[in-house]
C-alpha cells in the first residue's frame, strides 16, 4: 500500500514539474496561430500536400498548424494531457514518441491521403493515445493504468477519429498517428538502447 502512495506521490510531482514545458509547447500553438491568423492562414500551405514535393515538409510542420481557433482549442484540451502522460517516461522518451508519431502518421498520411491540407495536431495525438495505451498493457503498473484508464475514460470516443466519419477531417492522419503511436510503444526500448541511453521499462 505504501509503494502504490509512493508512486502517485511521485507521479503527482512530475506532472507539476513538468507543467511548464507543457504549457510552454501548448503557448507556442497558440502563439503560431496568431500569426497564421494575422497573415490570413498563409501558413496552412505548410501543412501536409499529399505525394506533392512541396507538402514534405508539412510532415514536421504540419502538427503546428490549425485551420480556426476552435480546431486549436478542442486540440489543445486532449493534447495537454497526453503530453503531460508521455511525459511521466522522461523527455527522452518523450522526444522519441512524438518524432516516431509524426514521421509515421504523416509520412503515411503524405502518402495515402486524400488530395488536399492536412493538418493539426490530431494525428500526433492520437498516436500518444495508442502509445499509452498499448503502454498500459505491455507494461501495467499503478501509473501507466491509471493514465490507460484516464485515456479509455476521458477520450474513448476518439476512436470514432480512426474512421472516414467526417468529410472534412483528416481521418488518414488520425489513423496513420494511432499506428505511429503503437509502433512508438515498440520501437521507443530498442532506440534508447541504441542512444545509450537507459530504457525505462
Amino acid at each position: 500500500m505504501n509503494n502504490y502512495v509512493q508512486q502517485i506521490t511521485q507521479t503527482i510531482a512530475l506532472l507539476q514539474k513538468n507543467l511548464y514545458f507543457t504549457l510552454l509547447l501548448i503557448g507556442l500553438l497558440f502563439a503560431i496561430h496568431i500569426v497564421n491568423f494575422i497573415i490570413g492562414y498563409r501558413l496552412n500551405i505548410l501543412g501536409i500536400l499529399p505525394r506533392k514535393l512541396r507538402g514534405v515538409p508539412g510532415i514536421v510542420t504540419s502538427p503546428f498548424l490549425h485551420a480556426d481557433f476552435n480546431h486549436l482549442f478542442f486540440n489543445a484540451i486532449p493534447l495537454f494531457v497526453m503530453v503531460s502522460f508521455v511525459l511521466l517516461e522522461g523527455m527522452p522518451v518523450f522526444i522519441i514518441v512524438t518524432a516516431i508519431i509524426i514521421l509515421i502518421g504523416g509520412g503515411a498520411t503524405w502518402l495515402f491521403g486524400r488530395r488536399g491540407v492536412h493538418i493539426g495536431a490530431s494525428g500526433v495525438i492520437m498516436g500518444y493515445w495508442g502509445y499509452l495505451l498499448l503502454e498500459a498493457y505491455k507494461h501495467p503498473s499503478v501509473v501507466s493504468v491509471a493514465t490507460g484508464i484516464v485515456c479509455i475514460y476521458y477520450f474513448g470516443g476518439m476512436v470514432l477519429n480512426l474512421f472516414p466519419v467526417k468529410v472534412k477531417s483528416s481521418w488518414e492522419a488520425h489513423f496513420f498517428g494511432f499506428l505511429g503511436g503503437l509502433t512508438a510503444a515498440y520501437v521507443t526500448p530498442w532506440v534508447l538502447q541504441y542512444l545509450s541511453l537507459h530504457p525505462f521499462h
